[in-house]
């Protein structure tokens, strides 16, 4: 069968679709597709002169063997790569492509589907997911390489970073540095926040609990422990998958739960009571303190499969809205060329204005954190006073279609 990319990647079965062969015939198109667009690479006697690529991977079966296999290829084209040295979430690795200026990346992972697949995400030059017309590019270019019968570059790994074509690198520092500039870390600070994470076995392990705790909240974060199973449980943070994380918050002690995907791009939050928070009420509750609490304008992009509550709180505030077709990336192009606000859709991936047009769960974690802390009131009882004020919303979510 062809490889296809969908709106964020190609995604296949381990061992059926998704096997090495086939990485190294994605990679060797990725490597081709970036080579064109960014000149025709370097060699391993001058690697400064060739473009950087960034590769990361999260924490499934075999994607750091498979980050290794892209990486291979990538270097043996012309590119130097940057590949990180443990699992990342999603957004940390895209962050890392324009901080370190190179052309693209790749990121094993995928994301929220259930622990029998794995993926390829290409994001472009500005953190963000490729664009329509560079995946096609890569499809042609998989495509035209089947026909004739041409096979993937590789350069062995260990030659790689022999040469230094390859290096391994940690993206958390810089990210984390901007996070600090996003999140009012101070605010968080003041209210001694109780806090529990759930990891749900993701890349997102560590990365949230560091950051809350450097936030001075104390923190518990469960399943987060390495699990390239994920324990058989599906990593999306809805409230099926949570029960875990809903039964410790009904244990008492804790001011908010947070919960990152596989992949740590998607939120989802629980309440004191237990009550599931949906990304529906997350992203609302976080346009509401932008405005009202920090003074921020900027238009509101939400998916036509998101809640209304966005529609009625930008009309309150004279804010723009935009709704797209379902999918981040269409969200990441209005954020590239539009003044906006906040981004997100019913799904998790949201973000906000000065990151990366990229969904992402640990950023979102910290606002909820910052929202909680500057209210001094639980999610449940500012949705309440939310909904006085807009009107009831409910949402439920049908996937009697969906056979995992």
């Amino acid at each position: 069968m062809p490889i296809t990319f969908g709106t964020d990647g190609w995604r296949a079965v381990i061992s059926d679709e998704f096997t090495f062969d086939n990485v190294r015939r994605v990679a060797q198109a990725i490597a081709e597709t970036l080579l064109e667009r960014n000149g025709n690479g370097g060699t391993a006697a001058a690697p400064g002169a060739a473009p950087l690529a960034v590769v990361g991977f999260d924490t499934r079966f075999l994607s750091d063997r498979y980050a290794r296999a892209v990486a291979e290829v990538l270097a043996a084209n012309g590119l130097c790569v940057a590949l990180t040295r443990a699992d990342a979430p999603t957004p940390a690795v895209s962050f890392a492509i324009p901080t370190l200026k190179a052309v693209g990346g790749v990121m094993i992972t995928a994301s929220h589907n259930p622990p029998r697949y794995n993926g390829i995400k290409l994001k472009s030059a500005y953190g963000g997911s490729a664009t329509v017309a560079d995946t096609k590019r890569v499809e042609a270019k998989l495509a035209d390489a089947q026909a004739s019968g041409r096979e993937p570059k590789r350069m062995e790994l260990d030659e790689a970073l022999a040469q230094g074509v390859v290096t391994r690198f940690d993206p958390m520092e810089s990210y984390a540095a901007h996070l600090r500039g996003l999140v009012d870390f101070e605010a968080i600070r003041a209210a001694g926040l109780r806090v529990a994470v759930d990891a749900m076995y993701g890349a997102g392990r560590g990365y949230l609990k560091r950051l809350l705790e450097a936030a001075g909240c104390e923190v518990t974060e469960i399943r987060g422990e390495m699990n390239p199973g994920f324990n058989g449980i599906h990593p999306e943070p809805i409230a099926r998958h949570l029960v875990p994380l809903i039964e410790l918050m009904q244990s008492g002690g804790f001011d908010l739960g947070l919960a990152t995907d596989g992949d740590a791009d998607r939120i989802g939050a629980v309440g004191p009571t237990g009550k599931f928070i949906d990304p529906h009420c997350i992203m609302t509750l976080t346009l509401r303190h932008l405005v009202e609490s920090r003074g921020l304008r900027g238009a509101v992009v939400k998916t036509v499969s998101t809640t209304q509550m966005l529609n009625r709180l930008a009309r309150d505030y004279g804010l723009a809205i935009h709704e797209t077709p379902v999918g981040f990336n269409y969200i990441g192009d209005l954020m590239m060329t539009e003044d906006v606000l906040i981004g997100g859709e019913e799904s998790g991936g949201i973000s906000i204005k000065g990151h990366i047009p990229e969904g992402d769960g640990v950023l979102m974690g910290l606002l909820m954190a910052e929202v909680v802390a500057h209210y001094g009131k639980s999610p449940e009882a500012m949705l309440d006073e939310l909904m006085a004020q807009i009107g009831l919303f409910c949402y439920a979510r049908n996937e009697r279609w969906w056979r995992s």
